[in-house]
């Protein structure tokens, strides 16, 4: 019911013998059958002081890709780093959602070894009226609860009603505080990104030691939310089976249950049939890989499953700190419908010690 027609590079280190560059945390949009815009980050390393930003075109649907430019210059004299997430709007505007990273001692990396806090930064909007070819210079979003940070896993969600969902979880500073628990959330804005003044609560684990991160939302056909995330045990370091739960009216999520699934990093798309199409890295089998399910009520029905790539093995992924989750080989796939049915996706995955880009062309049956 799955089947992978083409597979090829989006991006690659072109003269790895010279520099290191690699590459992670893709997402995509479809312009149209043929055009489509892949936004991903690029550094020496994964937490680097140049970690930016990059977007590349391809018009003959994903065959080729255009030379990667900066997605936006930031103006901020503070040393940073950024990570951005591009999203299509129902009017054409295309919307980057990402966070803003403040490097004061270059000395550190992005997170506390000793406790996976976070530097400060702030969250960020970029906007395009010209179809990705320049975005305008991020605004700071003042998000309605504190983290003191927050995740950067998903780009904007736009709900048939209006409102625009960011996906993310509330995360740790640098000391360690997190006065709202890590636990994945949405903020919501009614007035297409200019305030985010709610947020809902998708999956809160804090009272049994579990961390959900990694998390993906999309509506399903019937108006309901579907979530899904990593669910990962802390005093353990053990991944847990893959939970997912709904939001019947669209706002309130109900309790995780397990799909069935020994998954990491899994994201989700409601396909133009009511189905979902599920891409993850798979724990107990090498690759990455795709679940085609049937919602019925509040079930999960797994219909199929199949690797679409068996490349490197996922790597640890029973990390109990930053540097162990350092060593995770594939991850964050970001999956899109095109037109003539097809569904093109993209990852991040370590081949020949060089993080790239890959995409994956699936045909569903």
């Amino acid at each position: 019911m799955i089947r992978c027609n083409a597979t090829g590079l989006v991006y690659r280190n072109p003269r790895p013998h010279l520099c290191s560059l690699h590459t992670w945390h893709p997402s995509l949009i479809v312009l149209s059958d043929q055009e489509l815009l892949c936004a991903f980050d690029i550094g020496q390393a994964v937490e680097s002081l140049d970690y930016r930003t990059y977007i590349s075109r391809s018009v003959d649907g994903g065959e080729t890709w255009s030379e990667p430019k900066r997605l936006f210059e930031d103006p901020t004299p503070r040393i940073n780093t950024h990570t951005m997430r591009i999203a299509k709007m129902s009017d054409g505007e295309l919307v980057g959602f990402g966070a803003r990273f403040y490097r004061d001692d270059p000395e550190q990396g992005l997170t506390n070894r000793s406790n996976m806090g976070f530097v400060p930064m702030d969250l960020l909007l970029s906007r395009s009226v010209d179809r990705g070819e320049s975005w305008s210079v991020p605004t700071t979003i003042a998000p309605p609860l504190q983290g003191p940070a927050f995740e950067l896993c998903h780009a904007v969600v736009e709900l048939d009603d209006g409102r625009w969902l960011a996906p993310t979880q509330t995360w740790r500073g640098w000391d360690g505080d997190a006065p709202n628990g890590m636990k994945t959330i949405a903020l919501v804005s009614e007035d297409q990104g200019k305030t985010w003044g709610q947020y809902l609560n998708v999956m809160d684990g804090n009272s049994d030691g579990v961390i959900y991160f990694e998390q993906s939302i999309t509506p399903l056909a019937d108006g309901r939310l579907l979530g899904t995330a990593w669910a990962y045990e802390e005093s353990t370091g053990k991944t847990l089976p893959t939970p997912y739960a709904i939001a019947s009216d669209g706002h309130v999520f109900s309790e995780p249950m397990p799909n069935g699934l020994s998954g990491q990093t899994a994201k989700l798309l409601c396909l133009a049939d009511g189905r979902v199409l599920c891409l993850y890295r798979r724990t107990d089998e090498p690759g990455l890989w795709a679940c085609l399910a049937r919602i019925e009520g509040d079930r999960w029905i797994t219909l199929a499953e199949t690797p679409v790539w068996r490349g490197a093995v996922a790597g640890n992924g029973n990390a109990t700190t930053s540097e162990m989750l350092g060593t995770l080989k594939l991850g964050f796939p970001q999956l899109q419908q095109l037109p003539g049915g097809d569904v093109f996706a993209v990852f991040w995955c370590l081949e020949d010690e060089v993080y790239n880009i890959r995409w994956v062309r699936l045909a569903i049956q």
